[in-house]
């Protein structure tokens, strides 16, 4: 199993709820098998700068490519990246 971490931050607050929106398509995508798009609770005491989280689980590599080809997926980077400010991945295997 693979899982997928995304963090990004959103410089003007007013593109919050448009790049929630955005992320939140990825959750229809038939590839993952969970999927979360959750705002960050921004409770460290040393840096609260990353406005929203990606959590994805992909029984493998070839689902986490699937799920990136998936046209979901380039609809919500159509949506988010304009608006996004810091984006930060992480994938890592579950053996």
């Amino acid at each position: 199993m693979i899982r997928h971490v995304v963090l990004f931050t959103v410089p003007d607050p007013a593109d919050r709820e448009t790049v929630e929106a955005g992320l939140k398509l990825l959750q229809t995508n038939p590839h993952a098998l969970r999927l979360e798009i959750r705002p960050n609770l921004k409770r460290d005491l040393w840096s609260n700068d990353i406005d929203f989280i990606v959590y994805g689980e992909f029984a493998d590599e070839a689902a986490l490519d699937a799920y990136k080809a998936h046209p979901t997926y380039a609809a919500s980077i159509e949506t988010v990246r304009p608006r996004r400010g810091l984006r930060m991945a992480a994938d890592f295997r579950l053996d």
